[in-house]
């Protein structure tokens, strides 16, 4: 009898584990199913997780010596209005500026050379840049050529300066105005002749050193670089009408386009007229086209 006892309690046992091992099944699968709920709002953060990945750094090519758009400032940090713009860009796309000293008269064959992702520095557009297929930003600045001479030189206009030597960049807007097919090729042959140096202040520092008798160069550059020196002036009478833009390699429309529009973003929320507002940009503020267009 107690046999038989036993062993009816052995079976009882027996079912009772097997019931409680099929009822834990479905909590099984609901704790394993928790973890995915609790993974959804990974999920949606993946979007942002993206967009901070593709941030990029861009790599904006400049004259390294053209205030105020571009030179050293005082901190040993590059600076000037064009520098500032970029930054601004950047951090409106979320992108890290990282700043490259171009040698202008071969600033296209080193953005071509994948060295910078831009030329944006006081460039003035040229035909010729379009026609070789590089992509072109919206012009943001009206510029003409002037001559800069000694204060007490007597020149008062190019006509005076005939019989004389004149410095410009290579590179420049300057130096094809002034070469053998440009507009101003007329005027450069009453000159006796045109020195070209790699840096429009080796052109200043040969005119200050009596080695020309002028310089050609841009207002902007002329005004910033005749207020800080004594005894230079700009001769009052503007040479060749030019406007500045920035220049992208010929497959890069796209990111020529994304940069105008950030631009344009900076223009309608007040940064950029901002920017402008700062005391040494006075001498470039009125002719931005985005702020006076």
């Amino acid at each position: 009898m107690k046999k038989i006892l036993a062993l009816a309690m052995a079976l009882c046992m027996l079912f009772a584990l097997c019931a409680c091992g099929q009822s834990a099944a479905p909590a099984a699968t609901e704790a394993t199913a928790a973890p995915a709920e609790e993974a959804a709002p990974a999920e949606e953060a993946a979007p942002a997780e993206e967009a901070a990945s593709s941030g990029r750094t861009f790599i904006m090519g400049i004259d390294p010596e053209y205030p105020p758009f571009s030179y050293l400032g005082d901190d040993g940090n590059y600076t000037g209005f064009d520098v500032e713009i970029c930054q601004a860009v950047c951090d409106y796309l979320g992108w890290e500026l990282e700043i490259f000293g171009v040698n202008w008269d071969e600033k296209l064959v080193q953005l071509d050379s994948m060295e910078c992702d831009c030329v944006w520095s006081g460039m003035t557009i040229l035909d010729s840049m379009k026609e070789s297929g590089y992509n072109i930003s919206e012009p943001y600045y009206d510029n003409t050529q002037v001559l800069v001479v000694k204060a007490d030189s007597g020149f008062a206009s190019s006509a005076d300066l005939t019989g004389k030597v004149v410095a410009v960049q290579l590179g420049t807007s300057g130096e094809a105005l002034l070469g053998e097919d440009g507009d101003l090729a007329d005027l450069a042959a009453t000159f006796e002749s045109v020195l070209t140096c790699d840096s429009f202040l080796k052109c200043f520092t040969e005119l200050e050193g009596n080695a020309v008798d002028a310089v050609f160069v841009d207002l902007p550059v002329a005004a910033s670089y005749v207020a800080s020196h004594e005894g230079l002036a700009v001769i009052d009478e503007n040479l060749g009408a030019e406007q500045y833009g920035i220049a992208f390699r010929a497959g890069d429309a796209e990111l020529c386009a994304q940069v105008d529009a950030a631009v344009q973003e900076l223009v309608a929320n007040g940064t950029y007229a901002e920017i402008a507002s700062k005391p040494e940009y006075a001498e470039i503020v009125n002719n931005l086209l985005f702020l006076n267009g």
